[in-house]
């Protein structure tokens, strides 16, 4: 399955954030964006439980990110 998560960083992080983000096995692009949130990150799991695991143990955790929003691809 395909998310879309996008993040909303501190003040003056979002290139280390993004920088992170790629080196990150299940993060298959990372961007940094304008507009309501600063980077979008497009990530594939296997399914829900995975994808929950990824967000809780490899995305969240990054030094700077504040909030995250999921949005599943409807594919």
């Amino acid at each position: 399955m395909k998310a879309f998560v996008l993040i909303n960083i501190r003040t003056g992080e979002i290139e280390d954030v993004v920088r992170h983000l790629k080196r990150l096995e299940p993060i298959k692009e990372a961007t940094m964006t304008f507009g309501p949130y600063d980077a979008v990150a497009i990530v594939e799991a296997a399914d829900v439980r995975e994808l929950g695991k990824i967000l809780s143990s490899q995305i969240q955790p990054i030094p700077g990110v504040m909030e995250t929003l999921t949005c599943l691809s409807a594919e």
